[in-house]
């Protein structure tokens, strides 16, 4: 976890006095369900809640100075808590394995982290509905491999987006879901000295599900597709700021990320506005996708159980939710702020000579009877000379011209098929299935 790229939060999620915290409720919520079924004194479970109840400072240091001796992290707590709770702790952790600890906080804290991850996603949701319907109808132009292809509007451009991370929402709470899942079986999952009751509790008290079938741990491909999914939001996230940063460019400078008062934008060069806050986007994406691969090697263990994938899940589990978090927060500062230019849309729409209306030229040439080969050809024929004057030919000037385009088409027909607001007539349309 970096300082710089994080917030507290979610930070708080993955704090060892939290984890701790989280430890202490699963073994007490067990030893309560153990005492109703007779296996140990309900005194236990007293003991350990009334300790609880004095709300005790958790002492991370004390716990790490016994794990220095025992080498074993969860003894080391048990045995710090019997410290606390005197005589009557011994009776915890009965019928238990380390894992059924370890795997079920990780459970509670990746399903506390993916609701702050859900609320971000509503902000950013929010964020781009209120930028989309202000700029439902600004004209702006399409591009496809980088150059101009037909007429859009900006409000469209972020209605995708929004459609985008509606459907990364859906996969979370899925993901979530799948995720958050509880196994207190034992030392290889049969139950063997503990009664399945008890993980039901436990299970119940966190807000999680049992387990289907455990082995020592729960089955990684639960965290394989969480991590996966964020993967995927990582890459939506930078997909829109891909796009941000290319619209930032001098040559388009069509939209542009909000520059502060006193900000600086380079050390040299004083001119400099740069798009920084999505250029960071695109290295936190990066890294965000890059958790995933190990999270997906964490599937195939050993038997029941080894501990390749522990190691890796200390670092994934708090790294790649603290910087998603994060990025999403500063995705829809970028978006809420986002400074966007109407007027160099038009000119960079008009910049090539009505080249962007040419595929309704063809459409109306093969509805006048010439085939689609020949209308390409008429067409392409007067666009290329457009094209070779980077715009200071006008293609309806030329078609106009042209005596095979003038005898299938008059004058007026050709001004109609350059008319801009024809391609926004499904705009409403588009709007209603995106927003509903």
């Amino acid at each position: 976890m970096v300082p710089r790229y994080a917030r507290p939060a979610m930070v708080a999620i993955w704090e060892p006095e939290a984890k701790f915290r989280i430890w202490f409720e699963i073994e007490a919520h067990a030893t309560e369900k153990l005492g109703e079924l007779g296996v140990v004194p309900k005194s236990a479970a007293k003991a350990l809640w009334d300790w609880w109840a004095t709300n005790p400072v958790i002492d991370v240091a004390a716990i790490d100075a016994i794990e220095a001796v025992t080498k074993h992290d969860v003894i080391a707590f048990l045995t710090w808590v019997a410290e606390q709770v005197g005589d009557e702790a011994r009776f915890m952790h009965q019928g238990m394995t380390s894992s059924d600890v370890l795997d079920t906080t990780l459970a509670v804290q990746l399903a506390r982290a993916s609701d702050i991850l859900l609320t971000d996603l509503d902000e950013l949701l929010a964020a781009l509905k209120r930028r989309a319907e202000e700029h439902k109808y600004t004209p702006t132009i399409g591009r496809s491999h980088g150059i101009h292809a037909e007429p859009t509007t900006f409000g469209l451009k972020l209605a995708q987006a929004y459609a985008e991370f509606a459907r990364c929402r859906a996969r979370l709470v899925a993901a979530r879901e799948e995720i958050a899942t509880c196994a207190i079986s034992g030392a290889v999952g049969t139950f063997a000295n503990i009664d399945p009751s008890v993980e039901e509790h436990v299970a119940e008290k966190l807000g999680l599900q049992p387990e289907t079938v455990s082995t020592q741990v729960i089955p990684r491909d639960r965290h394989a597709m969480y991590f996966s999914v964020l993967a995927v939001i990582a890459s939506s996230m930078e997909r829109l700021a891909v796009e941000i940063r290319h619209l930032q460019r001098t040559e388009v400078l069509e939209a542009e990320e909000y520059f502060s008062p006193g900000q600086k934008g380079s050390s040299a060069m004083p001119h400099k506005r740069n798009p920084v806050l999505t250029e960071n986007l695109t290295g936190q994406a990066r890294m965000i996708r890059s958790y995933a691969m190990p999270a997906l090697e964490n599937v195939a263990l050993w038997h029941e159980r080894d501990i390749s994938h522990s190691s890796v899940e200390r670092y994934i589990g708090p790294d790649a939710t603290i910087a998603l978090d994060f990025s999403l927060a500063r995705l829809t500062g970028v978006v809420d702020k986002l400074l966007i230019y109407p007027e160099r849309m038009q000119k960079n729409l008009d910049r090539m000579g009505g080249l962007v209306h040419s595929q309704r030229v063809l459409l109306a040439l093969t509805q006048a009877g010439i085939s689609r080969e020949d209308a390409y050809a008429l067409v392409q024929r007067n666009a290329m000379k457009v094209w070779e004057s980077d715009g200071a030919l006008s293609l309806l000037d030329l078609l106009k011209a042209d005596p095979q385009v003038a005898a299938a088409l008059t004058p007026e027909q050709l001004e109609e098929k350059f008319d801009l607001g024809y391609h926004f007539a499904q705009v409403d349309r588009v709007f209603q299935r995106v927003f509903g």
